[in-house]
């Protein structure tokens, strides 16, 4: 019988570990055809292609972003195939079977949680081999009732067979994410959370994963992600794979990690920052709140200080990019707490904050007690709050106008200077500024269309010119040099309007080729010829000292700023006088 595996991934370069891992329990009696898609991908696409596989037996991982795609492209399946078997698994069917079953009745089985043991022996009773009573953890419709079979004993971890070593996978290794787990279960029993409900933590082959992450590398790979939960659970695992991965790391690997910050040792952090080189790690780390009856509700321990202390520690020895991440709608977490969440995270200033919104996921606590906290919300994936008791759904809307322009201006960090300035001098609060551009960005519409570069400069000067008291021509100058500094060539359009004259800039040049020491003894031994002066050189009115910015200091002034645009450097800045 011809067996597929397929699923939607959100994206193209994301992998899905979960397929690899049934067809590596499967072998060698039986050998399914893993096929990955996109939920961007036409659904009659999809199901043409899965048809001319003359599938047996499709089996689709379903998660809350593609579910609903998912069920579409069953649907058409099963029209076109209609003798076709259909199995479904993963953690957005696992916990509500009874619903699934009768929603998507064109599905045959639901294997449940941990599939490897129960998908092979259901391929086992569909080739004939054993008794459908035989086969545990999978549920089905029987004469209109479901029946559900118990789960098999938890896996030995230690026992299972990589799922790397798949030869049609070679050519995308180094073009997609890899994701490896050495771990499965969480400690923790966080309500929002699909983890909190496997009790305990298991552990994989130490020495089988580093011949995995070995395999990878040396095949291409250059994004490795750990899916484990929890990866610094237990310290000396930790350091174990951390100096592993310092030792034979190769040039252009990345790893990501999710890590819990406040468990985290100091003499942990300052190993890192001693031997990793730069660039080689990346931490994830879920604050989700600082509301400490939030957490409190939700059953999530949580030291603030000494997640605190690890962000600034890591941050400090400048080799590991962090990303935080916030969950807006958690149980008494009203707008103004929110705020104040947003602001306590944002001060640390981590490389990237997600301001993401809490989903009532199937099987987690926080859904079964939705009505306790008076939540409101979406009974289809992602199942999305519009309200709770203390926040309305008012309130989540400008949240999400903050979360848009969080992403632009500072996950993608285009104007750091700039935004800095902003959120410590212009508004209260940085989130004061982020929800009020946010929501400044909607009524103009423009979340619903395209934006270069330039627009982006455009567009916040345009909001700011709308704020009292903003001090317009420091904070344009502010968003010249972030511009600038991300230039290696002179740019042929500048989105500001403000110019010398011709007469000026004439002037300017003359004085510059008579004395360059007037932009600095630097830029004087560069010693430029006059067509190299003209070429890589910019100027442009402006009102900041550069040589006080540079030491940390705003001083207000007026001149000209000089840019010397050096192929493979950063630009050269100096202010120069008025003539």
């Amino acid at each position: 019988m011809n067996t597929i595996l397929t699923t939607l991934n959100a994206k193209y370069i994301h992998t899905n570990l979960a397929l690899r891992y049934l067809k590596s329990a499967a072998l060698p009696e039986y050998n399914p055809v893993i096929a990955e898609y996109t939920i961007k991908d036409p659904a009659f696409n999809i199901v043409s292609d899965l048809f001319q596989k003359n599938p047996d037996i499709v089996g689709f991982s379903c998660y809350i972003w593609n579910i609903e795609e998912t069920i579409h492209v069953i649907k058409m399946l099963k029209t076109v195939c209609p003798d076709v078997k259909i199995l479904l698994g993963g953690p957005e069917v696992s916990y509500d079977v009874h619903h699934w079953l009768r929603r998507i009745e064109e599905v045959d089985f639901i294997v449940m949680g941990e599939g490897e043991t129960s998908f092979k022996q259901l391929l086992r009773h569909l080739h004939g081999e054993i008794s459908l009573e035989d086969v545990p953890g999978i549920c089905y419709l029987e004469d209109g009732k479901v029946r559900i079979h118990a789960q098999a004993p938890k896996i030995d971890l230690r026992e299972l067979p990589s799922p790397f070593r798949f030869e049609e996978d070679l050519p995308h290794l180094g073009k997609r994410i890899q994701y490896i787990e050495t771990s499965r279960g969480c400690p923790f029993s966080c309500q929002f959370c699909l983890s909190s409900i496997e009790v305990g933590v298991r552990y994989f082959n130490r020495e089988s994963i580093k011949e995995d992450i070995r395999y990878l590398m040396n095949n291409g790979a250059r994004t490795i992600k750990f899916v484990d939960r929890t990866f610094n659970i237990s310290r000396s695992y930790a350091m174990e794979m951390f100096q592993f991965l310092i030792d034979e790391h190769q040039p252009g690997v990345v790893f990501q990690f999710e890590i819990t910050a406040d468990i985290m040792r100091p003499e942990v952090i300052q190993f890192l920052n001693d031997n990793a080189p730069k660039g080689l790690f990346r931490f994830e780390i879920g604050v989700q709140s600082t509301n400490d009856l939030t957490n409190t509700l939700v059953q999530r321990r949580q030291n603030f200080e000494k997640l605190t202390r690890t962000v600034t520690m890591v941050k400090d020895g400048g080799k590991i990019d962090q990303h935080l991440d916030l969950i807006a709608g958690l149980p008494e977490e009203d707008y103004s707490s929110f705020r104040q969440t947003f602001n306590d995270v944002f001060a640390m200033r981590p490389e990237e904050l997600q301001l993401g919104f809490l989903k009532l996921l199937r099987g987690t606590g926080l859904r079964l007690e939705a009505k306790k906290f008076g939540y409101t919300y979406v009974d289809l994936a992602p199942y999305e709050i519009f309200s709770n008791n203390v926040l309305t759904f008012d309130d989540i809307v400008r949240i999400k106008h903050a979360e848009d322009v969080l992403e632009k201006y500072w996950n993608d960090h285009r104007m750091d200077q700039t935004i800095e300035y902003l959120v410590t001098e212009v508004f209260d609060t940085p989130f004061d500024f982020f929800q009020n551009f946010g929501t400044y960005w909607e009524t103009k519409g423009w979340s619903r269309i395209g934006h270069q570069l330039e627009d982006l400069f455009r567009r916040l000067l345009e909001f700011l010119e709308t704020v009292e008291g903003a001090n317009l021509q420091i904070i344009q100058s502010l968003m010249q040099l972030d511009y600038l500094q991300a230039q290696q060539f002179q740019p042929r359009k500048l989105w500001w309007q403000e110019r010398p004259t011709e007469d000026q800039q004439k002037t300017l040049y003359a004085a510059l080729r008579e004395n360059p020491e007037m932009a600095g003894e630097e830029f004087a031994e560069f010693n430029l010829t006059e067509k190299e002066l003209f070429k890589h050189t910019l100027i442009i009115p402006h009102y900041l000292d550069y040589q006080n910015f540079s030491n940390g200091k705003i001083v207000q002034k007026s001149g000209y700023l000089l840019t010397y645009f050096r192929h493979g450097q950063a630009p050269y800045f100096a202010t120069i006088p008025s003539l």
